[in-house]
């Protein structure tokens, strides 16, 4: 069973997150009605996974998820965003949290949200000891349209980034929700051509169309081209799909307010915060994903301000 730990002044939210998470049958929830409480539950017994909400009264999700890592910096957090927390939000992913889900969409992303970080939270202790051994790789890959192997490459990468010595279990699991995001975008909306529109409407009809291409031409015969260089500087990542691509000058800034809370927009914020460098390719098919080794998102990057509007 995983250990989560929910942490949410609101009653309400509480048991509709626990209640999701109850229903997958392989979770064991338990709750805190506030940061302090919560920090007292982890002393007492580690979870898995915390899952906060970002705005509470006594401390809120940033600054309980800065004394998390203080303390427990292994520990996987992922936020729950409302309206009105987007830039909180923000600044949360860059000081160390695993990911997010918008309240608003807690019924369709959260259970995928929590089992996507928590399995790559986990980690193969033999195959981590191995690969520490490595100083520096390159490795090609040529893949199927499959998720499951999509999710396996995913662990192998963060396995070995392990021998480099500025990269630690935090930096992992980040990086792992970075390339599982870009890779997924490779798959969904490059290959089979599944439009990202549609996790804003019926999250079904999206996992379903997807299915349906990944077995009919010319869809289930394209391939994702990956190719990884590993060192004790700087970690690059290329993913070439062979989909038709798109425009990359007109893909929403992830970080506005109108686009935040979308569930389209939470791979490539993910990926941009995660990573120093994302770029694209002019047709759209290409994105190189830059990760220096030692390099961490600073908290302390400035907010907006929004008091004019």
């Amino acid at each position: 069973m995983t250990d989560i730990l929910i942490v949410d002044d609101s009653a309400t939210d509480r048991a509709l997150a626990g209640g999701l998470l109850r229903q997958e049958g392989h979770f064991e929830v338990r709750y805190a009605s506030g940061a302090h409480e919560a920090l007292r539950e982890i002393d007492q017994r580690c979870p898995d996974v915390v899952l906060t909400d970002l705005n509470m009264p006594d401390l809120d999700g940033l600054e309980l998820l800065k004394a998390i890592h203080k303390r427990h910096p292994d520990l996987p957090v992922i936020l729950m965003t409302g309206r009105g927390s987007e830039w909180t939000a923000v600044q949360a992913l860059r000081t160390g949290a695993a990911s997010y889900v918008p309240k608003d969409s807690l019924a369709q992303l959260l259970v995928e949200t929590v089992v996507r970080v928590q399995v790559l939270a986990r980690q193969n202790q033999a195959q981590v000891r191995l690969m520490s051994c490595v100083r520096r790789k390159e490795v090609r890959f040529e893949l199927p349209n499959d998720p499951e192997v999509l999710a396996s490459l995913v662990q192998y990468l963060q396995s070995a980034v392990s021998g480099l010595s500025a990269c630690g279990q935090s930096d992992r699991v980040r990086l792992g929700v970075a390339l599982q995001e870009a890779l997924t975008n490779a798959c969904f909306h490059g290959n089979l051509e599944v439009s990202s529109s549609l996790k804003d409407g019926d999250m079904h009809r999206y996992y379903d169309l997807a299915r349906e291409r990944s077995r009919q031409p010319p869809y289930m015969h394209r391939k994702i081209e990956v190719l990884a260089k590993l060192n004790e500087d700087e970690i690059y990542i290329r993913i070439r799909d062979e989909g038709p691509g798109f425009d990359p000058r007109v893909i929403p800034d992830p970080t506005d307010l109108e686009n935040l809370e979308r569930p389209s927009g939470r791979g490539l914020l993910l990926m941009q915060t995660f990573m120093d460098e994302v770029h694209y390719n002019d047709v759209g098919n290409e994105v190189v994903m830059i990760k220096r080794c030692g390099a961490a998102p600073s908290a302390e990057d400035p907010v907006p301000d929004r008091s004019n509007g």
